[in-house]
């Protein structure tokens, strides 16, 4: 039973120990890069499997290029790269995509896209098939004052040499944005831009808006434009009624000191009649002096008052009757 016991033992050490050689010496992966034309040694293999790279990865994207016709790819880049972080067939397929499509794209351009954390491969998709980029509306307003609503289509390829360290697709729609809203600005009247809107892409084109991007600008294509509000009538109007409330609240000032000049006016009535009041109140104590001293008579005091009482009855007669009103006369035939 112990000798059984110690077979099995053996047996399933020996089981794990060959799976543990197969498993750090990736015989047939060997083979199979050695059948296709890729030159690896065994030893690259296990010292790959030691530091944690996958040699399935490493090996099969070297068949890959080689199959492509990229010579001098060396599995010590491919290595290095994937312990950066990098995506090892996805740059090897862009590097077969850029072959194929005629695109210089070099092996260290192409890591360092893919580190800077671009799709490499779309980029190059990208670059064979453009893309087309919708804006947002729009919105200027000519010098006639009548405010457009544009819609743009801009068709942009990656830039493969400004994808490290190039804007992206928010600052292209950007400068897009402001090139429209400077040709409508610039332009005399809504109606020209209305008759020829591939104005406004060849002004937007020209303005070189793809300078420092990771795009490069085909074409620009004005999809729609609509017309919105009157934008200089709007500040007319507004304009205006500033002016009118201004106007309203001058007149409302010099409504308010005529009010106050009427009311000092009023008061200064009052104190000259004060005064002719206080005047004429001297007159009898003047009159009584005079009796007093010799100088006024009671002869000439009669002839005054004869005089006084004429001047009162010339008055009256002169003056004409007050109208009666309902209420008076009412109280008239009541007291009947």
């Amino acid at each position: 039973m112990e000798s059984i016991g110690m077979n099995v033992i053996i047996i399933v050490g020996a089981i794990i120990g060959l799976w543990l050689l197969m498993y750090l010496i990736p015989v047939k992966l060997w083979f199979i890069a050695q059948i296709t034309g890729v030159r690896i040694s065994l030893l690259q293999l296990i010292l790959m499997r030691l530091r944690n790279v996958p040699p399935p990865r490493i090996v099969n994207s070297m068949i890959e290029a080689h199959k492509a016709g990229l010579e001098g790819m060396k599995a010590d880049d491919l290595e290095a790269h994937y312990l950066a972080g990098g995506h090892v067939e996805a740059v090897v397929h862009a590097l077969v995509s850029a072959e194929k499509a005629n695109i210089d794209l070099p092996f260290k351009m192409a890591t360092a896209i893919d580190l800077a954390g671009r799709d490499v491969l779309e980029a190059v998709r990208m670059s064979v098939n453009p893309k087309v980029i919708d804006t947002p509306p729009v919105t200027a307003v000519a010098k006639d004052g009548i405010q457009l609503i544009s819609k743009a289509r801009v068709t942009v390829r990656a830039n493969i040499k400004q994808l490290v360290g190039g804007a992206g697709e928010d600052t292209v729609l950007a400068r897009v944005g402001e090139g429209i809203v400077s040709s409508i600005g610039s332009s005399g009247s809504h109606k020209a831009v209305l008759e020829n809107p591939d104005s406004i892409s060849r002004v937007v084109l020209e303005k070189g808006l793809d300078a420092g991007t990771a795009f490069e600008i085909l074409s620009i294509d004005i999809a729609d434009i609509d017309i919105g509000k009157n934008i200089g009538a709007v500040l007319q109007m507004d304009q205006a009624e500033a002016d009118k409330n201004i106007a309203q609240a001058k007149a409302e000032e010099r409504r308010a000191m005529a009010v106050a000049l009427e009311q000092e006016n009023k008061a200064l009535a009052q104190e000259m009649q004060a005064k002719v009041i206080e005047a004429e109140a001297q007159i009898p104590k003047a009159m009584a002096d005079a009796f007093l001293q010799g100088n006024l008579g009671i002869m000439d005091y009669y002839r005054m008052k004869n005089i006084e009482a004429d001047t009162n009855m010339r008055d009256s007669i002169a003056t004409p009757p007050k109208p009666t009103t309902n209420t008076e006369s009412r109280k008239g035939k009541d007291k009947k």
